[in-house]
């Protein structure tokens, strides 16, 4: 019974992304936010089910509460990712952060370790390959949530070509609290958490998911071609040999 409560929130999430480009306005942001709470409690059942509590509550206290750190200080200070806001249409805030994006720090990083535990030996090569897995896919959110305007940089400058509105220095902070994130997490979970299980196929199938659907909807659906390039590019170098890797088993 518990293997199933992955694959139904997995289907859950999907189901919800799918709807997404077809709404609009209110019910659109709504949509962003149980997206990210459905993978948020994917991320965390899957921890718990496969590698234990210890892993699940590292999980939670290394991406939950130190992403929520990093955003109300960047929201405070603009370090590390530039001087921006949140607007209010994806709920309640604390310190200027809304609640459900510390979430989304969580959804994410648990995929991209479980795939580089595919793709690297070593705890070092691990972290560089987790690290930069999760902030290549903010190619794919920072254009995304943008172009809504659920958020906005004051100094959008200098930006990658054809992806206005997000500096350059943002994605540069990504890359390095990712990096840091994926190294405290590495320390403190365990060795449990080093090992690849069997039972992590709907977590790599949701990292191979989040890749897929992210290039088709910035290419087709969401008007944002140049973001679905960059992230396709830098993204793919991570989830392309992932699945050359998982095609060989």
């Amino acid at each position: 019974m518990t293997r199933a409560i992955p694959w139904a929130l997995l289907g859950a999430l999907i189901l919800t992304q799918i709807c997404y480009p077809l709404t609009g306005g209110g019910a659109r942001a709504a949509l962003t936010v149980l997206t990210v709470v459905l993978g948020y409690l994917l991320s965390v059942s899957h921890a718990l089910l496969t590698r234990g509590v210890r892993t699940a509550v590292t999980l939670i206290a290394t991406t939950t509460l130190c992403g929520f750190a990093v955003e109300a200080l960047g929201v405070a200070t603009g370090f590390p990712f530039g001087t921006y806001d949140y607007s209010g249409r994806l709920g309640p805030k604390l310190l200027g952060v809304p609640l459900v994006i510390p979430l989304a720090w969580t959804w994410m990083a648990w995929p991209a370790w479980l795939a580089a535990l595919r793709l690297a030996r070593s705890r070092v090569a691990r972290i560089a390959v987790a690290g930069a897995g999760l902030a290549a896919w903010d190619l794919f959110l920072d254009p995304q949530m943008v172009a809504e305007g659920y958020w906005t940089w004051r100094s959008p400058t200098p930006a990658l070509p054809g992806v206005p509105g997000i500096p350059i220095g943002n994605y540069l902070g990504w890359l390095g609290f990712a990096l840091l994130l994926m190294a405290v997490f590495a320390a403190a979970a365990g060795p449990r958490a080093a090992v690849a299980a069997d039972r992590d196929a709907p977590i790599l199938a949701l990292w191979i998911w989040t890749y897929a659907s992210c290039v088709l909807a910035h290419a087709v659906f969401l008007g944002l071609p140049a973001s679905a390039l960059w992230g396709g590019v830098l993204m793919g170098a991570v989830v392309l040999p992932l699945l050359v890797r998982l095609s060989r088993r």
